[in-house]
């Protein structure tokens, strides 16, 4: 391991890298770990996926270049992008609403 020039030994420190900051609860299934970076609770996953352990900056260069990758995926397979509100809102008509046109009871 070398020094730098004020003496701090240079090297690999794993919890540094691999122990991201306490995470916090933003929903029943999401959690917020880095500002802006919102992820599945792992707990609800880990049956059907298995989970991975990503250093810190990976988990933030992934972050911060998912604009250009979904850029670059609506460039060379999307024939159209429409948000996730103008789906829903086609869904709920083709079902008969947003319950699916079944009438609600009042409890």
């Amino acid at each position: 391991m070398s020094d730098d020039s004020v003496g701090t030994p240079i090297g690999f420190r794993y919890d540094e890298q691999y122990t991201p900051p306490h995470p916090e609860r933003v929903s029943d299934v999401a959690l917020t770990t880095h500002p802006h970076l919102f992820e599945v609770d792992p707990r609800l996953m880990e049956r059907w996926v298995l989970q991975q352990e990503f250093p810190n900056w990976d988990s933030l260069r992934i972050m911060s270049s998912r604009g250009d990758h979904l850029e670059w995926m609506h460039r060379h397979f999307a024939s159209k992008v429409m948000a996730g509100s103008e789906l829903l809102a086609e869904v709920e008509a083709e079902d008969g609403g947003p319950d699916g046109g079944v009438p609600r009871t009042n409890p």
